[in-house]
């Protein structure tokens, strides 16, 4: 283990095929079983955050809430995610990745049915952060269990196919906001939604039957019971690993800053300062999801193509100029419709490459609790910008306060991903 770089014992496994499905054609069963498991929760993840973000028009007209206030609650969810992934993470390290998987999708399934029958703005704030726990915890554990159950050569591909499963839950979000609200008034329709999303919790018994805990991890772990050197909480933060947790952390506050920026604000973007209706927008939504899901495709063939760091390089400087011209352009509601595409390509494609990148950084005994820490960190100091940009509209444009600060987080993102080491075609050891 050197200072440059804390990956003990580096081998790095020849990617022959670069196809995008070369690695689903060699997969075996229970690999298969765990793939469709963690891109199942990821999309359920995916929808049921973006929930709210599709509600939050209604919850302001119906409770006169601020943008600011508003904002806050988006806020909140990923503060307590970041706490969740970190937690989540260094639990799947102790009692292993499927067994944390299914607590945590429980968790933000519960909590999701809790924020359909809350009776003010408060107490939806206080579900929403509760729920973020078991958010945060799931991406944590299943990251960790699709990165170690994937051969190195295929782990980009694998991991970043997962990854668009968020898309998918985007969209099936926005799908049950166009149905759900064109059946009943929004005073009701928005209580549902988050019915809605309770249904991740029907996972668990597919994960409990079909899906095994990787056997790097279960090595590893009684490894460590054998010697008693459990990992702790706090040593990710310890020499040398610290360089890496750090500029890792800072580049996921990057990618996730700008997302949640974009993302969180656009379907308010469109209905206040494009004056479109809540139905009306799902079409400039379903392109940006489009967009979004060939994103995560194209991400996840480029990681194991062109390497991780190269993918975020690239990524992050399309964002920050789709972005701009999104935001800051006098453009027809015709154009914009069009934008949406490569706006949800670039905003997300990088995605693909984040889990295994981060799987690849930290060695086996520290993977739960330095990937979910770095990942989820980036969440919490991302999770700020739905708030900050919900304020900064208060004295400019809404479009304005979402380019700011979604160029600094993309510059953030490309700056810090420079400067770490390319993880691609790593083999990883039960250390």
């Amino acid at each position: 283990m050197t200072t440059a770089d804390p990956i003990p014992r580096i081998e790095r496994a020849e990617i022959e095929d670069t196809s995008l499905l070369a690695f689903y054609r060699d997969m075996n069963v229970a690999e298969r079983r765990t793939f469709w498991a963690c891109a199942a929760g990821w999309a359920l993840d995916g929808m049921d955050f973006m929930i709210y973000p599709l509600v939050i028009g209604t919850i302001i007209a119906l409770w006169k809430v601020d943008a600011a206030s508003a904002g806050l609650a988006g806020t909140v969810t990923l503060l307590a995610s970041a706490i969740g992934g970190w937690l989540g993470g260094y639990l799947s390290d102790h009692i292993g990745r499927v067994r944390t998987l299914q607590i945590t999708i429980i968790w933000f399934s519960f909590f999701s049915l809790v924020c359909a029958v809350v009776q003010n703005f408060e107490q939806l704030l206080i579900a929403r952060a509760v729920l973020g726990l078991g958010f945060g915890g799931e991406w944590a554990a299943g990251a960790v269990l699709m990165g170690e159950a994937i051969r190195p050569q295929y782990r980009g591909r694998a991991v970043g196919s997962v990854q668009s499963g968020w898309a998918v839950g985007w969209g099936l979000a926005v799908l049950s906001q166009a149905i759900l609200f064109s059946m009943m008034p929004a005073e009701t329709a928005w209580r549902w939604m988050f019915v809605i999303g309770a249904l991740p919790a029907l996972l668990v018994f597919y994960i409990r039957r079909s899906v095994t805990e990787p056997e790097i991890a279960a090595a590893a772990r009684a490894k460590h019971a054998e010697t008693g050197s459990h990992p702790k909480l706090w040593e990710i933060f310890t020499f040398p690993i610290v360089k890496t947790t750090v500029l890792a952390s800072l580049m996921a506050t990057g990618c996730q800053g700008g997302y949640y920026a974009i993302t969180f604000w656009v379907p308010q973007f469109l209905t206040k300062e494009r004056h479109l209706s809540i139905v009306g927008s799902t079409g400039y939504l379903s392109t940006l999801i489009i967009g979004s899901f060939i994103g995560y495709l194209t991400g996840a063939w480029l990681a194991d193509r062109i390497g991780r760091r190269n993918l975020f390089l690239i990524f992050s400087i399309g964002a920050i100029a789709v972005v701009l011209l999104y935001t800051q352009l006098p453009l027809t509601n015709e154009i914009l419709w069009v934008l949406g595409f490569p706006l949800g390509f670039f905003a997300s494609g990088y995605f693909s490459g984040v889990g295994a990148f981060l799987t690849e950084l930290f060695p086996t005994r520290l993977r739960g609790s330095g990937q979910g820490f770095c990942y989820n960190f980036g969440r919490g100091i991302g999770a700020l910008f739905p708030f900050l940009v919900g304020s900064l509209s208060a004295s400019t444009s809404l479009a304005n306060a979402i380019a700011i600060f979604a160029v600094v987080a993309y510059a953030l993102f490309f700056i810090a991903a420079f400067a770490l080491p390319e993880t691609r075609g790593r083999v990883l050891h039960a250390e």
